[in-house]
């Protein structure tokens, strides 16, 4: 599904993102990216969506070749991948249900299958009868269910999130948490960058920790001592 062979990525200046990182996630696969601030969870994200390019090795995504992908290919390419933010970057001048309905129109769907894929995808994070309402009025825990909606609402095989539960409460994170476990069951691979250890050591899923742009540790964080070695 994703694997990273012998990546690096150096930015213009010299700084070096990431550094030689290696590994394969799975279709189907959930796992957790994480590191200190600076550690190269960003960057690693940005090279999955093409929004950056390796500076060495090679990146592959369902077989494809991200480093040879043409530039007019790259649209296509990102509508398959959901990506969900720590700011939500929701529009405050549009309401709950135009913001989620956003992909589907850019992508052209008619209107009546747009309309059944929006409402479907709110009823799994829970807020189809606040589809009329404009995202300021909502909680931050609520903004962030509307950027889930929109990641998934055109059904992407990959999932990436990074840090979405950065701006919210312990009870708020475990919620979003538990709505991309249920994204997991269903067959969406899932890839979030998050500094919550607490958190991703309570869930038991696969952590790749980063450390100065190298991955130091692949492993199940269910491993007794897991979180006591993340850095």
């Amino acid at each position: 599904m994703i694997k990273f062979d012998n990546v690096s990525k150096r930015y213009p200046g010299g700084h070096q993102a990431l550094d030689q990182v290696n590994f394969e996630l799975n279709a189907g696969e959930m796992a957790f990216l994480t590191g200190r601030s600076g550690a190269g969870k960003s960057t690693l994200l940005k090279l999955i969506m093409l929004m950056e390019k390796a500076s060495q090795g090679q990146i592959f995504v369902n077989g494809k070749n991200l480093g040879r992908m043409p530039a007019d290919r790259i649209p296509f390419y990102r509508r398959r991948i959901g990506v969900v933010f720590q700011d939500h970057q929701l529009l405050f001048d549009r309401n709950v249900f135009e913001n989620v309905a956003l992909p589907l129109q850019i992508e052209g769907y008619p209107r009546h299958e747009a309309d059944r894929r929006v409402r479907a995808a709110l009823d799994k994070v829970g807020l189809l009868k606040k589809e009329k309402m404009m995202p300021i009025t909502l909680s931050g825990g609520e903004q962030q269910r509307i950027g889930i909606a929109r990641a998934v609402v055109n059904r992407p095989q990959i999932l990436l999130a990074d840090e979405p539960t950065g701006n919210l409460d312990p009870e708020l994170a475990a919620e979003i948490m538990q709505l991309f476990e249920q994204f997991n069951q269903v067959g969406v691979s899932l890839l979030i960058a998050s500094h919550d250890l607490s958190l991703i050591t309570r869930l038991r899923h696969r952590v790749l920790t980063l450390d100065k742009g190298r991955l130091i540790r692949d492993a199940d964080s269910g491993v007794p001592g897991a979180a006591g070695q993340e850095h």
